[in-house]
């Protein structure tokens, strides 16, 4: 079991507390608060959990998870400096979930205890006895008075075949003929004789789904005759059940005029007995047609009609079937649903998904792989960048790891419990972008939701927003983010106020946006609102002394979604791949890993040199020559210092092939500091 340690013996703390006391998988070691009165704290000693004063003292527990209900963002920040680095820590705002799932479980549990309660007091306070049996023929269902008028437990016929227990019972033929058996009379096994009526059980699709019988001892049915018929009996079976459905219902007859109504009915609409029994059944309807007048009409059901009824106006959705007998329409019955509960519900599920939205950058800078001095660099580029609310600009090739950055600088700024927004420029079409990116007011266009739609910089206030691919963005798009990165306001589609806003932007782009600004398809003056902040991320082939604790680290990761227990990679296996450039940089790595382990045998739990694709080539012959070809000396006509930078130039790429690509060891071996090394690649375009 896990050990949890709850802080804060408030409400969300009790019934955090209450929940995980029904769990068999947690295990409650300590519950903290100042107040030693506090409910919770109370609730806990009633159940002989330890309590303390001061939550820094459950930390003397191996504790695995910590619910901080308390709500203090300053408790949450010091239990998450001070707590173990295996422990989980989980916030108030969690909590809250968690509460409102205990109220709503013990809610729904309470009204289906209710409802059940009341269908068990009809069918066993009835005075006639009732058997129902599956499709099968088995006895599911003998209540109270099917005890006594058969003389019977329950216990010894529930599950039983029915002709084990009435071996002349017309029940199963009630299934085969799917008509109604009225008034039958039969005999028990003991010699008792009852009278008895026979339905079978259809379900929506019309399909018979078993059968029920309802009778009584003859001698009772003789005395009963002629004070009540059968049709009497399922009326008043039937009103009763109508009467305690929580779904509001009516009926009407042939003509249309109000036969029955329940008290759900009354809650929703409004209107009583007396404004609709006997009235037109559009008594009720204030916008829309009757649906009752429409079945009568067709003989058909209608489901699913939106419509407003009462002088509430209440919203609401009716489904209305036709009451045919013997072939006769007597009437319909309509049930209304109110949907104010669902738009409630839904409400609330958008509320909860604006709370998961802020647990969306899951990557921290731990996550970040490397040790090299080629992402030492922008690592710390990073951090420093978190901590100051200043645009990010992202740079690198394509599977370099932009989006981890992204992450890792919203959870470490000071904005990381607020929301963190990602958008893909590139994938979503230029027609849809500005509405989705800014928003839209009711009426902006054809198709347009009522009441407008928020766009993702107002889903991001207070929080951040990562812009992938900002390269792509059309010229339009461009005009107006450098709108909002210059007055901190946006103006939604078809709208004409301004909406201020507080969000930090990281966008991240693996072309050139030098080169994109020289041919036109860059505007220069967001170039520079963006590149406040700029970080280059180095791609694969820039950094292969990283490859072998990116493959360990890829391996687990590959472990865990493939169900595999690979444990590691040799040196000739790294090596190999080594030599390779990696164009698609991390992401082909992962690839790559992926693969050999897919074909891997079961027995095998090292990636060896065989296991890696034969995708690496040798170098070129012409690259070889190139790279080891000494300097022709005086060329005429060009000055000394485009010499000089040629020949520095080849120096530096003779030393990178001695070194395969290592930048610290070229840098040490031509005696010159890593940083320097980066400035001469910069300027000689290496």
């Amino acid at each position: 079991m896990q050990k949890v340690m709850i802080v804060g013996g408030g409400v969300g703390g009790t019934t955090v507390l209450k929940l995980l006391s029904e769990s068999e998988v947690f295990s409650i070691v300590c519950m903290a608060d100042t107040n030693e009165s506090a409910v919770g704290m109370l609730a806990a000693k009633e159940r002989r959990i330890p309590t303390v004063t001061n939550w820094s003292m459950g930390l003397e527990w191996d504790l695995e998870i910590i619910f901080d209900t308390t709500g203090d963002p300053s408790v949450y920040k010091k239990i998450k400096r001070d707590m173990g680095e295996q422990t989980i820590l989980i916030p108030g705002s969690v909590a809250l979930i968690m509460t409102k799932l205990f109220e709503e479980k013990n809610r729904l549990i309470s009204k289906l205890e209710n409802t059940s309660a009341k269908m068990d007091l009809i069918l066993n306070t009835t005075s006639e006895g009732m058997v129902v049996i599956d499709h099968e023929g088995f006895i599911i269902m003998f209540n109270d008075s099917a005890e006594r008028a058969s003389d019977t437990k329950r216990e010894d016929v529930i599950g039983r075949h029915i002709k084990d227990f009435i071996p002349s019972t017309g029940l199963l033929r009630v299934m085969q003929t799917n008509q109604k058996e009225v008034n039958q009379e039969i005999t028990l096994g003991n010699g008792m004789e009852l009278i008895t009526t026979r339905i079978p059980l259809v379900n929506a699709d019309k399909e018979i789904i078993g059968a029920f019988a309802v009778f009584r001892n003859k001698m009772e049915a003789v005395q009963l005759a002629e004070q009540i018929t059968d049709l009497k009996e399922i009326q008043t079976m039937l009103q009763a059940i109508i009467q305690s459905s929580d779904e509001a219902i009516s009926v009407v007859d042939d003509q249309g005029r109000g036969l029955l109504i329940n008290p759900a009915y009354t809650r929703i609409t409004g209107l009583t007995k007396t404004q609709v029994i006997g009235k037109p059944a559009s008594i009720d309807i204030y916008e829309g047609e009757s649906m009752h007048m429409k079945v009568l009409q067709t003989k058909k059901p209608v489901r699913g009609v939106n419509m407003r009824v009462g002088p509430k106006h209440k919203e609401v959705i009716v489904n209305v079937a036709p009451i045919i007998v013997d072939g006769c329409l007597k009437g319909s019955v309509g049930v209304i649903h109110d949907v104010s509960e669902i738009q409630a519900l839904t409400h609330e599920l958008n509320r909860a998904r604006q709370i998961i939205r802020t647990l969306q950058a899951k990557y921290s800078f731990d996550d970040i792989i490397g040790a090299s001095e080629e992402m030492k660099l922008p690592i710390e580029q990073a951090k420093l960048s978190a901590r100051t609310p200043a645009t990010v600009l992202l740079r690198g090739e394509s599977g370099t790891g932009k989006e981890l950055f992204a992450h890792a600088i919203h959870n470490a700024s000071d904005r990381k419990f607020n929301k963190f927004v990602r958008v893909n420029c590139a994938a979503i079409s230029e027609s849809l972008l500005e509405s989705e990116l800014f928003g839209y007011d009711e009426g902006a266009f054809t198709g347009a939701s009522r009441g407008g739609k928020v766009g993702f910089f107002e889903e991001a206030n207070q929080g951040s927003i990562f812009l992938d691919e900002i390269g792509e963005l059309p010229a339009n798009i461009q005009a107006k983010l450098l709108r909002v990165l210059q007055e901190k306001e946006i103006v939604r589609v078809g709208g004409t106020k301004p909406i201020p806003i507080n969000v930090r932007v990281i966008a991240a782009t693996n072309i050139n946006l030098e080169q994109a600004i020289a041919n036109g398809s860059f505007r220069e003056d967001l170039y520079f609102r963006l590149n406040r902040m700029p970080i280059f991320i180095a791609p694969l082939r820039k950094r292969k002394e990283d490859l072998r604790e990116l493959a360990e680290h890829l391996i687990n990761k590959i472990n865990q979604e493939y169900g595999r227990s690979i444990e590691g990679i040799t040196a000739a296996a790294i090596h190999k791949m080594q030599i390779y450039n990696w164009p698609g940089n991390v992401r082909e790595l992962e690839n790559i890993l992926g693969r050999a382990i897919i074909f891997m045998k079961l027995n095998e739990t090292i990636i060896d040199i065989h296991h890696i694709p034969d995708f690496i080539e040798e170098i070129p012959l012409k690259q070889q020559e190139k790279i080891l070809m000494k300097p022709s000396g005086y060329v005429s006509g060009k000055p000394l210092s485009e010499i000089i930078d040629q020949y520095e130039a080849e120096i530096i790429q003779e030393a990178f092939h001695t070194h395969k690509g290592n930048k610290t060891l070229t840098a040490k071996a031509l005696g010159i500091s890593v940083r320097n090394l980066y400035y001469k690649m910069e300027k000689l375009k290496l």
